[in-house]
């Protein structure tokens, strides 16, 4: 691609000239060069200011999405020559959710990268909502989400089963109870993912499944991350509902202790997220791998 092509995709990306430029190691006023060429090539403005902020113009939203389609048409071209040589190379962005990113994921793409040592993988993380977004909007090649709910153009495809478990602190004043009931669950105070985590979406359905009113739960506080949920239940009268792969190392410890709940539990799916429509080969490698990975 030509590199002003790199440089307008770092800015769509960022919405920001200074951090486009801090990405690519350039400075601002190139940046700002190199958009404004781009913008004379086609007689159009692609970016428009609002106060302190940029967004994309209609005409910069319909560059921005054949630019990445491009993009995406190189790291094909890159791997099947590579093939070619008999080796295997390119690579590919995953975004991921904040569990599978921090729980599951890192050990796959480590020994991914033992068989093949040529791709390149980048990871971002979020909540399942935001993955799937960045993935509408080609900023990830693939998403994988642990929500249960579906977007129109993304295909779905489960690769891993989990359960969420409801857990205490070891010191807390439920530290000493194996099981709880239904009624001790809408209780008792819990800690909760943020709105748009796939964790709170999971809940939420098992709930309206067992018709317990989520509403009326006895929150306490929204966390933005498991570990902070973690940490948090340390010092915490209180419950959680998590991941049991993020509480393997804590459950051991005895720092978490696991409570039953009489007749419920919560599985649940983890999925590869993906746009329905072209699937790069490089992309398909990895799906491939990860469906047969023995966890």
């Amino acid at each position: 691609m030509d590199y002003r092509d790199q440089v307008f995709i770092a800015v769509a990306e960022h919405l920001s000239f200074s951090k486009a430029a801090e990405d690519l190691n350039i400075s601002q006023p190139a940046v700002t060069k190199h958009i404004k060429e781009l913008e004379n090539r086609y007689d159009i403005n692609l970016f428009e200011r609002k106060g302190n902020k940029i967004y994309l113009t209609r005409a910069g939203k319909k560059v921005y999405n054949a630019f990445k389609q491009i993009a995406t048409q190189y790291r094909e071209l890159d791997f099947e020559v590579s093939q070619m040589h008999d080796t295997v190379a390119g690579e590919f962005i995953i975004g991921a959710s904040s569990t599978i990113s921090q729980y599951v994921i890192p050990q796959v793409i480590a020994s991914f990268h033992k068989r093949y040592p040529k791709i390149q993988i980048h990871l971002v993380n979020g909540n399942s909502f935001d993955m799937e977004k960045l993935l509408l909007n080609n900023q990830v090649d693939l998403a994988l989400v642990e929500n249960q709910g579906s977007q129109a153009g993304i295909g779905y495809q489960s690769f891993m089963n989990d359960e969420l478990i409801v857990v205490t602190g070891a010191n807390s004043v439920y530290g000493k109870r194996k099981t709880i009931s239904k009624e001790d669950l809408m209780r008792f105070p819990i800690v909760l993912r943020e709105q748009g985590s796939g964790t709170l979406e999971v809940i939420k359905k098992a709930f309206s499944g067992q018709s317990i009113p989520f509403d009326n739960l006895n929150t306490f506080i929204h966390l933005g991350s498991t570990e902070s949920i973690k940490n948090f239940l340390l010092d915490f009268d209180g419950i959680a509902i998590i991941s049991e792969k993020a509480a393997l190392t804590e459950l051991y410890m005895k720092s978490l202790v696991k409570l039953t709940v009489n007749d419920f539990t919560i599985p649940r799916t983890f999925r590869i997220a993906f746009k329905l429509g072209h699937k790069s080969r490089l992309v398909e490698l990895f799906e491939n791998f990860l469906c047969s990975y023995n966890f």
